[in-house]
């Protein structure tokens, strides 16, 4: 397994990571970065493995990369987890900001990997950002999307991550359970949504 004894595991993206973390005294939110925390402590209490979450609701990758030395680089973590990229496609339809291109957003992200890889020793694990089609209008925000999410994925070929596929995996639980169940507005989880997200990664962790 990858998490070893004396580790500490980051968790870092937007409003999905952070989920109340930042009025949580522990710092874990009610998200899948607790849910993770939790389940892992329950299942090998014999380790001593810190869990930090540093999600900031409203993210951009642009945003991550501003602040990734403080909040990433400087807490010297063993594993990076990292889940960014629908607010860099959400901004576009809501007009409030200059939209994000595939291009830019593919080399914000790759600048932001170099220096997990250069300046440390972490495992990165990367959650590929993910989309409902509830309510439909959302489904407006694919030809945005998926070129990003294809990005991602050659990010995480290309840096040897643990990858995620989430856009996937939510896909097909909508097909057994109405896709408002797992993301009540086809972005943010529910606590369904929150399960599937944490058992998947704890699956991938452990197959390592």
């Amino acid at each position: 397994m990858l998490i070893k004894d004396g580790m500490t595991v980051l968790f870092i993206g937007d409003s999905i990571t952070d989920c109340g973390r930042r009025e949580d005294p522990n710092e874990m939110g009610n998200g899948y970065a607790m849910r993770i925390a939790s389940n892992f402590m329950a299942r090998y209490p014999h380790l001593n493995v810190k869990f930090m979450n540093r999600g900031i609701g409203g993210d951009t990758v642009r945003m991550l990369s501003d602040r990734w030395n403080e909040d990433c680089l400087a807490l010297k973590p063993d594993i990076v987890s990292i889940l960014i990229g629908i607010n860099d496609t959400w901004r576009r339809y809501e007009g409030v900001m200059e939209h994000t291109t595939t291009e830019s957003f593919k080399s914000t992200y790759h600048d932001i990997l170099t220096q997990v890889k250069e300046k440390t020793t972490a495992q990165l694990v990367i959650l590929e950002p993910f989309l409902l089609h509830y309510p439909k209008e959302r489904a407006k925000f694919r030809e945005d999307l998926d070129p990003k999410i294809q990005a991602v994925r050659e990010l995480a070929r290309e840096f040897g991550a643990i990858y995620i596929p989430l856009d996937g995996m939510f896909a097909a639980a909508a097909t057994q359970k109405p896709s408002e169940e797992w993301a009540d507005d086809g972005v943010h989880p529910t606590q369904a949504g929150h399960a599937l997200i944490a058992d998947a990664w704890l699956d991938s962790i452990q197959k390592f």
